[in-house]
């Protein structure tokens, strides 16, 4: 799982990181990550203070550069499955908040892995005209095998956002959804909130490890 978890936030880092700039709206969504991603890689490869582990540079880059084009609402609800019916629109709001902060300091823990992998797309399932698309590709590690990469993307208005991501034949959604569901079921929503709350700060007071 941990291994699985790994594989995720580099998975999102490249996925998110490479939707940026103006050409966000009007390009279509695998030819959008295909341009921007390899300037993106060569940007924590090049910043040393992304090798290093700097919280503060790294959480910065995750907070301007990946955060506004993942959909965070539509993950947790997902990932919450039928329960999100019955939460209130405060838990919903918290629970989304702390699920967010899970993920950003996932994302942040991957940026410092950039090394010398490279991307290879594969052929997107879905047109560019569609309002939901799933975008296809690969990392290729300097050892080991590929690592699959696929993005479940949602078109908003006028701009395209990340909801999902598969890693070797896994979805993200579905790895927490067991975990939501049993949580839940233990002590409730308000429950969860406080697990992935503790988590969270947890992982604050450890720099973000």
């Amino acid at each position: 799982m941990k291994t699985f978890k790994k594989y995720i936030a580099i998975a999102l880092t490249f996925g998110a990181l490479a939707l940026t700039g103006t050409a966000f709206a009007q390009e279509a969504p695998d030819a959008l990550v295909k341009r921007i991603s390899q300037d993106v890689i060569d940007t924590a490869k090049a910043d040393k203070s992304i090798q290093g582990g700097n919280q503060q540079r790294i959480l910065s880059l995750v907070e301007e550069k990946i955060i506004p084009y993942v959909d965070f609402e539509r993950m947790t609800s997902l990932a919450a499955g039928r329960y999100w019916r019955d939460a209130t629109p405060d838990q919903k709001k918290q629970l989304t908040e702390q699920f967010r902060s899970l993920l950003v300091f996932t994302y942040s823990g991957a940026l410092a892995q950039v090394r010398d992998q490279k991307i290879d797309f594969k052929p997107m399932r879905g047109n560019a005209t569609d309002g939901d698309v799933e975008v296809r590709s690969q990392v290729i590690q300097p050892r080991g095998e590929p690592i699959q990469l696929n993005y479940r993307m949602e078109k908003n208005a006028n701009s395209w956002k990340i909801y999902d991501v598969n890693v070797l034949g896994a979805w993200l959604v579905e790895s927490y959804k067991g975990t939501f569901a049993s949580e839940i079921g233990r002590s409730g929503i308000d429950g969860l909130i406080k697990v992935l709350s503790d988590k969270n700060k947890s992982r604050a007071a450890k720099g973000g490890k």
